[in-house]
């Protein structure tokens, strides 16, 4: 694995800071951690890591604390400030496509399955690397992906188009929280001047599709076509592959939901996740309710119980 290293402050002592600095504010308003998360709306825990140092926060969420912090802009002018992300271990076989979205003008994609990583919240990033890694290694992972977002997601970033079939939004990763949180995040960053999303729904038939997820990377002076597998990636630019699968991307473009009436699927998938997670909360408040505080003990104790074989007439237990 290669490493990326970046020439502004570091990224651990600028976190620490921008955390001391939110905390500052925070108190100053006199609300706890938990009142702040509940005006976000966010995890508590996700302000205490924020203040801590140990998570990396949003630009959205910068400017969200500003507005109920009232700090006059004092948080996003920070965050956008700080290189998050000065170090960072890329697998070696990924590490071109970093390279040319570092310099990319321009990235159409197509997606199945699961989010596209440039799209993807920390907690889905979190869920779907809790798959293979654990510990320090999950973490290192989870920060190499959210590291190639910002360039994509600030203002004057390179256009960016990302066609999504419904199965990227219908899989549900982990928790449907962590769900509802990843399409509320689809609608933010798509209405940002130089991202598109379009979402191909499930009930359209005799649509031309890609062979599977790829990209269409266009850099100065030239144009590349990738895909990848587990654990390879695939470029190539020949010119008339890059043009046979540009047209198709293009003719599936047109053929699907404008980007206005994509954000409308998602939004009701969201509005599904919020339920289903609601639902789950209330029946387990309700199953907590039902069993008293003895039974609640004697529940922990037990251990499940399994029925006696009797002997039949003429026989001895053993």
């Amino acid at each position: 694995m290669t490493r990326r290293n970046a020439d502004g402050a570091g990224g651990a002592g600028s976190a620490a800071l921008f955390g001391e600095v939110l905390r500052h504010y925070r108190e100053a308003a006199l609300l706890t951690q938990e009142a702040l998360a509940r005006e976000i709306p966010c995890d508590r825990s996700q302000v205490a890591k924020i203040e801590a140092g140990t998570r990396v926060p949003s630009d959205q969420f910068a400017k969200r604390c500003d507005e109920v912090l009232d700090t006059g802009g004092v948080l996003t002018r920070m965050w956008g400030k700080i290189d998050w992300y000065p170090a960072v271990q890329h697998p070696d076989w990924f590490e071109r496509r970093v390279e040319m979205e570092a310099v990319a003008v321009g990235l159409r994609e197509y997606q199945e399955q699961v989010i596209p990583g440039l799209l993807q919240t920390q907690a889905y990033a979190h869920a779907l690397f809790s798959r293979s890694s654990t510990g320090d290694e999950l973490e290192e992972r989870v920060r190499a992906r959210m590291s190639r977002q910002p360039r994509f997601l600030s203002d004057g970033g390179p256009l960016y188009i990302a066609v999504l079939d419904e199965s990227c939004i219908r899989n549900g990763v982990d928790d449907p929280e962590i769900m509802r949180a990843q399409c509320e995040h689809l609608l933010i960053a798509g209405q940002r001047p130089n991202i598109r999303i379009q979402v191909v729904p499930s009930g359209l038939f005799d649509l031309r599709r890609p062979r599977q997820s790829m990209s269409l990377i266009e850099l100065p002076g030239e144009r590349w076509l990738y895909s990848e597998s587990l654990d390879h990636s695939y470029f190539n630019n020949e010119p008339t592959a890059y043009a046979r699968n540009s047209r198709t991307y293009d003719v599936l473009r047109a053929d699907i939901p404008s980007a206005r009436e994509s954000a409308a699927l998602i939004s009701q998938a969201m509005k599904g996740y919020e339920h289903h997670a609601q639902v789950r909360a209330e029946r387990g408040n309700l199953d907590q309710e039902q069993l008293q505080p003895g039974q609640r003990r004697q529940l922990h104790r037990n251990r499940p119980r399994y029925p006696r074989r009797r002997p039949r007439a003429g026989q001895q237990e053993p």
